[in-house]
């Protein structure tokens, strides 16, 4: 379980160009895939339910992307001018701005009428190899049983002023035109990605007969989960709880793991000593090869990166910090000395030379790091002294105190 979740605000453009508000909720390491959200009928990317499955796949990491769409929420536009059609165009929208910016969706994942939006998009966005519906209805048409006793007025004077769960709304004559026409179960039955259906049978939105015609429209691989009493909103944060750690169960069987992600990177060909740095975006992020081993290194998102990795001055830190530990063990191993767990915990900053009492440069500013060392153990005050003045001669302390050529060349 990963407990620190990064957020990020992000924006992009509908088909009409207008802003759509979404929000992005990722561990603070390199996730396992990355999953597109979209919210019920009239909801919004806050609603109970989208944000409390998103921060709980985020715990696991699978990074989620949920968005408002047009008219909703904080997204630009007028509500009355969408209709289904337009909603499947926003989440196209949105994938092509993962796509851009982070990676695209291995997961979609569909609240209520929002399920029946991913249903219709799955097949048009390649890299989706899951699809997950939550109250989802078969079809678009069944929202029209909301506001029934509103449809001749919208017939009659091409809208009506509804109101949906204490909210008002303005429903047209081309939104009712628009769901009348689609056939989601062709795009269901065609699709080609893996479908878990969640439903409640109690559900008094959306009744439970629409997971079944959404289960046997869809093509294998397909599972049910029955939602028991939770309601359509799943306002009790156990339910949406339970949701979010079935889906990610239920998706590693189509997602590959960090570990099996990792396995499948091309790995190059070193000797003992070299090291690899290469490019995997086109942004920040990089791998870093050793002949035995693979990590990743990235900038910060306040600096362009993903936060996939480390940064470069983390690397470096990394470095001197594991080198002193490894001395000090060395050294008390050695000894024989009573020393149970060494921690060096550092950081780096600039400042003046001026305020550096015993650098020869006078002027300008100079790099500092500061390191800290923590030696647990029943030590003498003499025995701590000594693996102190130990630390400051690792190898790796000895080179950035020493004169360093850096020779580069064209490959």
């Amino acid at each position: 379980m990963i407990k620190s979740i990064h957020r990020e605000k992000l924006t992009f453009l509908n088909q009409q160009r207008q802003q759509l508000a979404a929000l992005l909720e990722s561990p603070n390491t390199k996730p396992i895939a990355y999953a597109l959200f979209a919210h019920c009928f009239t909801c919004s990317k806050d609603i109970a339910a989208a944000s409390r499955v998103s921060r709980a796949l985020a715990a696991r990491g699978v990074a989620v992307v949920r968005f408002d769409f047009t008219g909703l929420g904080n997204s630009e536009g007028d509500f009355a001018n969408t209709n289904f059609s337009s909603n499947v165009a926003d989440l196209i929208c949105a994938v092509d701005r993962m796509r851009d910016v982070l990676e695209a969706p291995a997961i979609l994942i569909g609240h209520s009428l929002g399920g029946a939006a991913v249903l219709s998009a799955a097949g048009d966005v390649p890299e989706v190899r899951a699809v997950v519906t939550i109250g989802a209805p078969a079809e678009p048409g069944h929202v029209s049983h909301l506001f029934e006793d509103n449809i001749e007025e919208i017939e009659d004077k091409g809208y009506a002023v509804v109101n949906l769960s204490g909210r008002t709304f303005t429903i047209s004559r081309q939104f009712l035109d628009d769901i009348a026409t689609q056939n989601l179960s062709e795009r269901i039955r065609t699709m080609q990605k893996a479908l878990l259906i969640f439903h409640a049978p109690a559900d008094d939105i959306v009744h439970i007969d629409s997971a079944r015609r959404i289960f046997e429209a869809a093509r294998h691989p397909k599972s049910f989960v029955s939602l028991d009493s939770a309601d359509h909103l799943l306002t009790r944060k156990r339910d949406s709880q339970y949701v979010a750690d079935t889906i990610a169960a239920w998706a590693s069987r189509y997602v590959p793991a960090s570990e099996e992600a990792d396995e499948n990177v091309a790995r190059p060909k070193l000797g003992s000593g070299e090291v690899l740095v290469r490019e995997t975006d086109g942004k920040f992020g990089q791998d870093v090869f050793t002949d035995t081993h693979h990590v990743l290194a990235d900038e910060p998102t306040r600096h362009g990166g993903r936060d996939a990795g480390p940064d470069p001055y983390e690397f470096l830190l990394a470095a001197l910090g594991t080198c002193t530990s490894m001395t000090v063990r060395m050294y008390a191993n050695h000894k024989k000395l009573p020393l149970e767990k060494v921690s060096v915990k550092l950081s780096h900053s600039r400042i003046h030379a001026e305020d550096c009492e015993h650098c020869e440069t006078k002027d300008g500013k100079i790099d500092r790091i500061d390191s800290e060392l923590v030696l647990d153990g029943n030590l003498t005050a003499e025995q701590r002294q000594r693996m102190l003045e130990i630390s400051n001669k690792c190898p790796v302390h000895r080179t950035l105190h020493s004169e360093i050529h850096v020779q580069t060349r064209l490959a």
